[in-house]
């Protein structure tokens, strides 16, 4: 019997065909889910659980590419370690079942899935949300969120993205051709969209619009990409900070510098996209 304990420990556990996730993380999930169950949080907003929650993952580690899994695409659940849109995926998902209170892991998963995925169901690696402009734009249709940029002062943002097409040898899954393909046509349909952005310029005088648990990404002035970093707001000493999954700390912090300071020490970075999770 131990040894079949340990040998169950070990392996990935199945939540349902063909979505993994490791038995530390499946443990801290369920710590978590357990955690906001017995929490009275009935009448916080979206917006304050994506800060509630969002600050329980400072200090996890930042590890990337967790979703390249060899194989055909599999829905994976990882807690241990977060890159930037893992992290904001994994935080808005919590968010939404704490609203829901719907706190178990079937809920999880089938949560996690929908906002992952074009129209909310995994199918093949080009049905994942690769751009996060378009990440945004899918959700906003499934009436999970709304992205604000234009009503809060934003500009008309050039967005064709084509970076993933021009580059398939970066990307295992893309040596099939036929992935590429479909990735040229979701880029196709990105550039034929209206996007707006706050110019990083203009960001401490529109960032009174900016509410904490906003969610944020930031724009970027390489022509062939969309967003290159993705995070939360949040309030400090007065000033809109963002909470992220960071590569310079490598791990989850609030930044030390507020938004637009913070935004300023990079010239590829060029702005935000603001979104706001539907009540």
């Amino acid at each position: 019997m131990r040894l079949l304990f340990l040998f169950i420990c070990l392996i990935p556990c199945i939540l349902q065909a063909q979505t993994v996730c490791t038995a530390e993380s499946r443990e801290r999930l369920e710590s978590i889910l357990e955690e906001l169950s017995e929490m009275d949080i009935g009448d916080k907003s979206i917006n304050e659980l994506n800060v509630l929650i969002g600050q329980k993952f400072i200090g996890t580690p930042y590890v990337e590419k967790t979703l390249e899994l060899p194989g055909d695409e599999q829905l994976v659940i990882n807690l241990t370690g977060l890159d930037c849109t893992t992290y904001l995926e994994t935080v808005f998902t919590l968010s939404r079942l704490a609203q829901k209170s719907t706190l178990y892991m079937e809920a999880f998963e089938a949560e996690l899935e929908n906002i992952r995925y074009v129209q909310g169901k995994r199918n093949g690696y080009p049905s994942r949300l690769h751009y996060f402009s378009d990440w945004l734009y899918q959700n906003e249709q499934k009436g999970l969120l709304k992205n604000i940029s234009k009503e809060i002062g934003g500009e008309s943002y050039e967005n064709k993205p084509s970076f993933m097409s021009s580059n398939p040898n970066l990307y295992v899954q893309l040596s099939n051709p036929e992935y590429v393909a479909i990735l040229k046509k979701a880029e196709s349909e990105i550039a034929k969209r209206e996007y707006f952005y706050l110019p990083k310029d203009t960001i401490q005088k529109l960032e009174s619009s900016i509410k904490p648990g906003d969610l944020i990404a930031i724009t970027t002035s390489m022509k062939t990409l969309d967003i290159v970093h993705v995070g939360f707001a949040v309030e400090k000493n007065g000033r809109i900070h963002l909470m992220h999954a960071s590569t310079g700390s490598m791990e989850v912090e609030i930044s030390e510098k507020p938004l637009h300071e913070y935004l300023q020490a990079n010239k590829s970075q060029s702005g935000i996209m603001v979104a706001r999770g539907n009540q």
